[in-house]
């Protein structure tokens, strides 16, 4: 089968298909469902995690390709192998970046792999926001991207909820329920079509916020770490094995910077293209009209959780200054220099000690993560950063014993702070002292 004759999905498939989405950002992607199911997709996002996943991918895809792409085909290749669904009347949806990241190719390894494997029936849908094919079958409208922003936004600020709270929750869970309530509640507003307008989110964000600032909590010192990285590996726990769940077992406050940060990265670079190498005034016009978009909602989410006493992330426009004197904007591939000014903030705002997920060999990684380390440091003496690999032949042990390194240190700064911090207790001179 060419490239040119793989099957299409087509709007009468959007009746007779079930797309199978790939767990990515568990949070998010269970919001984004809804907003298909509201447009009348049938959809299901996959669950299914193990070795077997892979090794599938490994069989299907070459050993060196990008390890979240190796993840994403073995998902759908054991999805597939399950025998839960009927394969002529089944769909794949990937994302695709654009720019110069493997992830772009991703479709075309995804297709190949479900030829050899002997589904070469099942249509991919491609999700993108640049045009990168025409006719993926699930078209970007206007309103498609403004419910896909606040998805994004709401599930961004139901990660950082639950885990500003659940360290400190006097009632073990009390985080995890209030999370699943939240998650429900949304996905029924969106598939009413509801809660995704402006004056929605107004209302609806601050409720949220107040509803966690409500656990009884008991604030008590941690060590607070921040995660970065590629991102697929920075935010599936397939990827990553179960990061957040590890740092959470050993006792640290987890901040992991929100999906939204790569959306308006990829949309502010529209303008630094045109800016750098040439374009035309429309290119820049929609770039600063989707960022003042999205700022509005930002503004929204910070606001709702600084009223309430949570941290809130740095706004986008400041997030762009933290690479001065480190890195240029022009280096965009992948995360880019987005990751050095994630990295940046996190240390700016006490997430000094940062876990830098990367796939083995993701070339902007290995640039824009452990190339600036050094230079963080120097800038940042308190930066506590340590580069963790993953691909097939990295263990989880060797992984978790480099983190535990990093949380030793940690937790030695924080004791010393504790200490220093401590009033010094002045020794009363004895009577015969005195006299």
């Amino acid at each position: 089968m060419t490239e040119q004759s793989y099957p299409r999905f087509t709007p009468d498939m959007k009746k007779t298909h079930k797309i199978l989405i790939p767990n990515m950002a568990p949070v998010q992607f269970r919001i984004m469902a809804a907003v298909m199911e509201q447009q009348g997709y049938d959809c299901e996002l996959l669950e299914n995690c193990g070795s077997q996943v892979a090794e599938l991918g490994l069989k299907y895809v070459h050993n060196d390709t990008c390890y979240p792409a190796l993840l994403v085909i073995g998902q759908f290749l054991d999805a597939l192998n399950s025998g839960k669904y009927d394969l002529d009347h089944t769909a794949l949806i990937i994302t695709q970046t654009g720019g110069g990241c493997r992830a772009s190719n991703y479709i075309h390894l995804l297709r190949k792999a479900l030829v050899k494997a002997g589904y070469g029936q099942v249509p991919v849908v491609s999700l993108n926001f640049s045009g990168l094919e025409k006719d993926s079958g699930f078209p970007m409208t206007l309103t498609t991207i403004r419910r896909l922003m606040a998805v994004i936004y709401y599930g961004d600020m139901l990660v950082a909820l639950r885990e500003q709270t659940e360290p400190y929750e006097r009632n073990k869970g009390d985080a995890e329920a209030m999370q699943e309530k939240w998650i429900k509640t949304i996905r029924g507003w969106f598939l009413a079509d509801k809660g995704w307008k402006g004056r929605e989110i107004k209302a609806n964000m601050p409720r949220i916020a107040a509803d966690f600032a409500g656990i009884p909590v008991k604030r008590t010192p941690k060590v607070k770490v921040g995660v970065v990285g590629e991102i697929y590996v920075k935010y599936s726990p397939l990827g990553n094995n179960d990061l957040e769940k590890f740092l959470a077992s050993q006792d640290c406050e987890v901040n992991l910077p929100g999906l939204m940060g790569f959306v308006q990265y990829c949309v502010y670079n529209l303008s630094e293209t045109a800016r750098l190498y040439g374009g035309n005034l429309l290119t820049l016009h929609i770039s600063a009209f989707l960022l003042s978009l999205i700022e509005k909602l930002e503004n929204v989410m910070r606001y709702s959780l600084m009223n309430n006493g949570f941290h809130a992330p740095m706004p986008f426009r400041e997030l762009i200054k933290q690479t001065e004197g480190i890195i240029s904007h022009g280096d965009k591939m992948g995360e880019g220099w987005l990751l050095t000014a994630e990295m940046v903030e996190l240390v700016r705002s006490g997430y000094e000690n940062i876990v830098c997920a990367q796939p083995f060999g993701c070339l902007p990684n290995h640039i824009c993560g452990k190339g600036v380390i050094n230079r963080i440091r120097s800038l940042y003496p308190q930066a506590n950063i340590t580069p963790i690999d993953y691909d097939p032949g990295a263990t989880r042990v060797n992984q978790e014993n480099r983190i535990k390194l990093m949380l030793a240190v940690a937790r030695e700064r924080l004791e010393e702070r504790e200490n220093a911090s401590k009033p010094r207790e002045v020794k009363k001179p004895e009577l015969s002292e005195a006299v």
